[in-house]
């Protein structure tokens, strides 16, 4: 943040960490036989974004003329897997690719056997990666709420 306010940036926003421990890598590694959220790694997220927010407020007070913006994602994602239908949203716990338990990147295209026919359906495309929906869903949610703040 300091570059980016050094060559002229004044309003800068900065995304937190989402509900990492419920992508379905995670479900699938340390989610037990369930595939439940990871705790541990949710449990990281919300330390991380704390600090993150705190940081944050320590350096707007030292950059003149900012407006630096937390915005936070983990909030927003946990009630779209928490409430999935208000957001028309069918499946939450694994992707939309392969199992949808573990295949990521150049394993899941289109062409994948068993790419699911309606990816909109999805919270999450893979194992780790939100589908398009989501992330233009969780945009709206996030900025919609923030962007008075950068004025």
């Amino acid at each position: 943040m300091q570059e980016l306010y050094e060559v002229g940036a004044r309003r800068i926003g900065v995304f937190s960490i989402p509900v990492i421990g419920c992508v379905p890598s995670q479900r699938t590694i340390g989610g037990g036989i369930l595939r439940e959220c990871s705790d541990s790694s949710n449990q990281g997220a919300i330390f991380f974004n704390s600090k993150l927010s705190s940081q944050m407020d320590i350096l707007q007070t030292k950059l003149p003329d900012s407006r630096l913006v937390y915005l936070d994602s983990y909030n927003p994602f946990l009630d779209m897997l928490q409430n999935p239908t208000k957001y028309g949203f069918e499946e939450t716990d694994k992707g939309c690719c392969g199992t949808g338990n573990i295949e990521v990147g150049i394993l899941c295209n289109r062409y994948s056997i068993d790419t699911c026919s309606n990816s909109s359906n999805y919270l999450f495309w893979d194992s780790y990666h939100p589908t398009e929906k989501t992330y233009n869903v969780l945009s709206s949610l996030v900025i919609d709420n923030k962007i008075k703040d950068f004025f």
